[in-house]
Parts: structure tokens; C-alpha cells; sequence
């Protein structure tokens, strides 16, 4: 025996075996790919959502940024704190938006949708992001809208059917619209908009938190309901993966 090959063998094995298992680790350690949709009309995304959601969704998975034709940002509603933030941000190259038309949602794991009054005005009938939305409800795979977001999910049509017509969601409340100086300019209520498309409408007082969670949607009243949503958001996609993971092949 050729002892000296024999250990050549060995060793070549063990370094077979522990690129394997690094392979492995990696993988399972991979982060999962969050879109996030905003509007580009000009007015806009809250500023205060969108910093809550990008933190908090930022540190759990690879982020990236869409608008309908990857135009540039806009947002409403900064305070000092939340300008400069802002502007720090908008220094990074996740910053640059990518436009909704060349998104594969394959790529992505959950989708969500900030407080964004522009969403009545782009995102409500933009058919990319519609697609997208499709390709998601049939994967069941976690959305999330927030707010004057939720609009955004109008877009989502199939032969004159509004593809979440059976689910029950929350919006901004027309109570809460109203104290809007803007109010008059909206063509779209979500409120109505909902019941009219027969889906199940809920709300709390003005204001106030209030989540619905059906099934892999969930929706945020407003605003104020940015933590508590993105939250449940991602404890919905590891639920769901874990499972995914832990399933045999």
C-alpha cells in the first residue's frame, strides 16, 4: 500500500468535506431578497414609514427599491431627524431605485408597500407592479401594505376581478382621510374602494394601530401602524420558510 497516497486521498476528502459543509452554511445562511414598492407621483411616500420598514426590513434581508420606471424618490412629512437620515441615505446605491417593469418576482421573497399617498395617483393601476402582485398570491409568498399603500394593491387584476376580492384588509379610514388638506385630490377612497371590490373592510379609531393579517396579506390602517405591520411581516416570511425548509424534497 502507498501509504503516501492513501493520506493524499484522506485529505483531499476532508477538504471536499469541509467546502461541502461551507457550501451548505452559506446557503442556509443567505439572505432572502425584500421588495420594496414606493410611489414616484409627487405626493409621495411617508417619510417616517419608510424609515421604520427599510430599518427594520434592512437587518433581516437584502433590500431593494422599486418605483414605476425607476424614477426618483419622493418623499413627504420629514422633520429634521428624518431629513437628515434621508440624505444619508440617499447617498448609497440601494437608494437608486430599479423600475417595477424589469422586476422578476421569483427573485423575491416578501414585498412590501410603506404609507405612501402617491400610491392612489401610480400604483394603483400600474400593470407591472400588478404582475408582480400575481406572481406573489400564487406563491402565497408574504405582502405587505401600509396605509395610503394599500391602493397600491388595486392594481392586481385578473379578466375585471380584483385578485383580493376574498381577503379582509385595513386602509386609511375615510375618518382619517378627511382631516387630509389633500382630500379632495384623492380619486381613489381605499375605504370604498375595498368594499365596492367586496373584500372585508376593518378599522380602528383614527390614529390608532390596527392590523389585519389574512393569510400571507397583511395591511396597516396608517401610518401608525408602520412597526407593528413590518413586524408581523417578517415573522409571517420565516413562519413560512422554515416550514419551506424543514418540508421534505
Amino acid at each position: 500500500m502507498n501509504i503516501s497516497k492513501e493520506l493524499g486521498k484522506q485529505k483531499i476528502n476532508q477538504l471536499c468535506y469541509i467546502v461541502t459543509v461551507n457550501i451548505t452554511n452559506v446557503m442556509a445562511n443567505a439572505r432572502h431578497n425584500c421588495l420594496i414598492v414606493l410611489s414616484q407621483n409627487k405626493d409621495g411616500n411617508s417619510a417616517q414609514s419608510f424609515i421604520q420598514s427599510f430599518t427594520l426590513l434592512h437587518t433581516n434581508f437584502t433590500v431593494q427599491i422599486s418605483t414605476p420606471g425607476g424614477k426618483p424618490l419622493e418623499f413627504i412629512k420629514q422633520d429634521d431627524q428624518s431629513r437628515r437620515w434621508l440624505n444619508e441615505f440617499r447617498m448609497k446605491s440601494l437608494a437608486i431605485p430599479i423600475s417595477l417593469q424589469t422586476i422578476d418576482p421569483h427573485r423575491y421573497s416578501c414585498l412590501l408597500i410603506p404609507h405612501s399617498p402617491g400610491a392612489a395617483f401610480d400604483l394603483c393601476n400600474d400593470k407591472d407592479l400588478g404582475q408582480i402582485l400575481k406572481n406573489f398570491i400564487q406563491e402565497k409568498k408574504p405582502i405587505c401594505a401600509i396605509g395610503m399603500g394599500v391602493a397600491a394593491l388595486f392594481s392586481a387584476n385578473e379578466d375585471d376581478s380584483w385578485l383580493f376580492s376574498k381577503y379582509s384588509l385595513t386602509s386609511v379610514s375615510i375618518f382619517e382621510m378627511a382631516k387630509s388638506p389633500d382630500f379632495e385630490n384623492y380619486s381613489i377612497i381605499p375605504e370604498d374602494m375595498i368594499k365596492d371590490k367586496l373584500a372585508s373592510y376593518s378599522c380602528s379609531e383614527p390614529d390608532e394601530v390596527h392590523v389585519v393579517i389574512d393569510r400571507h396579506l397583511i395591511t396597516g390602517q396608517n401610518e401608525q401602524s408602520t412597526i407593528t405591520a413590518v413586524q408581523n411581516l417578517i415573522l409571517l416570511h420565516n413562519q413560512k420558510y422554515a416550514r419551506k425548509e424543514k418540508s421534505p424534497h
